[in-house]
């Protein structure tokens, strides 16, 4: 799991609020419930200590730069690696897309906008192009999104801007789909044969596809129902997280293991206390069958 979350210090207020079966928080669904869930099941479990790694992180939200590689050497050893991001009402998640995230500079030429524009290169119009050329690379038949996202440019009003830039986000459920746009990305040109066009970042998740994470449902449902839970259910999501890495490692994987709520990265986000010692009980369930010799 990770530990960090999308909030600058001081952005989410009160950092702590309970109301009835409510509890909010900064990163209290995505994913620090999930994580003090996971403590607490392997608490329970007599000699977990020498079958069973807890791994925090503190990048997950910026692309695990600096933990992917701690991510997959410990996937490669493990018999099955459990993800504790915050469930989707309840359900596991036996599926995720792949990501890949880009920021383009666009270098243009400052002028002044009044007296004389046209020695300048317009940074801004150049990026604008791009946004347009970067949005036809969406594949609704692949659940590919390409979506431009932040954009900065210029400097003062009565300037051309010289200088604009634009990160790009990319998910797909196809790791063929990635590449596709990947190189397509790659080639974008600007439309003035003077600007220059910067292009850095990739493919940085691949995807989590139910052939890695289908062994693990099914035990999980038949802990669920041997323990008198409800059926748990499954569903494909559009966001990534670090079980994409374990699986691309090689391993078992089931995500989505904890916190039952709502609101990941909003205003709102929140979790259901009354949900917490049945996520409890079937986690520690489960780890005990995976664990059993």
């Amino acid at each position: 799991g990770h530990l960090d979350t999308v909030w600058p210090k001081g952005s989410y207020l009160p950092t702590w609020s309970v109301s009835g079966d409510i509890a909010k928080g900064p990163g209290i669904f995505d994913m620090k419930a999930g994580f003090l869930q996971a403590l607490y099941a392997v608490k329970e479990i007599p000699g977990a200590d020498s079958k069973v790694a807890i791994i925090a992180t503190t990048d997950e939200e910026l692309g695990s730069q600096s933990s992917k590689a701690l991510i997959e050497r410990v996937s490669k050893s493990a018999s099955a690696v459990l993800v504790l991001e915050a469930s989707l009402n309840g359900k596991v998640k036996t599926g995720r897309k792949g990501t890949s995230m880009y920021q383009i500079a666009l270098h243009g030429r400052a002028s002044h906008a009044g007296l004389e524009p046209e020695k300048g290169i317009n940074a801004t119009t150049e990026i604008a192009n791009i946004v347009l050329e970067v949005a036809k690379l969406a594949n609704p038949e692949f659940g590919t999104t390409v979506v431009p996202t932040v954009m900065h440019s210029g400097t003062t009003t009565n300037t051309v801007p010289a200088l604009a830039t634009l990160d790009i986000d990319i998910r797909s459920f196809s790791a063929a789909e990635l590449i596709r746009v990947d190189n397509a990305i790659k080639k974008l040109k600007a439309t003035h044969p003077d600007a220059k066009i910067e292009i850095t970042g990739g493919i940085n998740r691949p995807p989590l596809e139910t052939t890695s994470t289908s062994e693990l449902y099914e035990i999980l449902e038949k802990v669920a129902s041997e323990s008198g839970l409800e059926p748990v259910g499954q569903a494909s999501v559009g966001g990534a997280s670090d079980g994409n890495f374990a699986a691309a490692a090689g391993a078992r994987v089931l995500d989505g293991l904890g916190a039952v709520g709502d609101g990941a990265h909003a205003p709102h986000e929140q979790i259901l206390l009354s949900s917490i010692p049945s996520r409890v009980k079937l986690l520690t369930a489960f780890i005990k069958e995976l664990i059993r010799d």
